[in-house]
């Protein structure tokens, strides 16, 4: 079995891009790099908005990757960069590929939770997640 991580993150300010980017691009290449990880990739759509999806060997090696730098101070930063935050995890077969942005989107609505941010969107508070956007120059894979 395969283990599933996405997210769904919305920076709150064009103010706060610079940082979120280079957090983003650091903990990108640390997920690719990463013992354990099968795939992963960077949905980057419009009004400031990210998916994240990853593929693990198992959810221990996702746990690992989260709780290592940099990622680990990403997510302490997100609180005051983003209004919008959302998570889901699921076990999938391993002979499968990533799923489609679909499926993320079924998986989001269907399984995943609100993560705790500091300054939360009405969408936010009422769990509204639209469709991701994908276009070809939107997404970057880095494994």
């Amino acid at each position: 079995m395969a283990f599933v991580s996405i997210t769904r993150l919305r920076v709150r300010s064009w103010r706060f891009l610079p940082g979120f980017f280079v957090a983003t691009l650091r903990s990108a290449r640390q997920a690719g790099r990463a013992d354990g990880n099968v795939s992963a990739s960077l949905l980057r759509e419009a009004r400031r908005t990210f998916w994240t999806l990853t593929v693990w060997r198992d959810e221990a090696a996702m746990r690992s990757f989260m709780m290592a730098a940099p990622h680990r101070g990403a997510m302490r930063r997100l609180l005051e960069w983003c209004d919008e935050a959302s998570v889901a995890h699921w076990e999938q077969g391993s002979e499968a590929g990533p799923p489609s942005w679909e499926e993320v989107h079924r998986r989001m609505r269907e399984d995943g939770r609100r993560s705790k941010v500091n300054h939360p969107s009405a969408e936010h508070t009422a769990y509204e997640i639209p469709a991701p956007q994908v276009r070809r120059t939107g997404e970057l894979r880095f494994r």
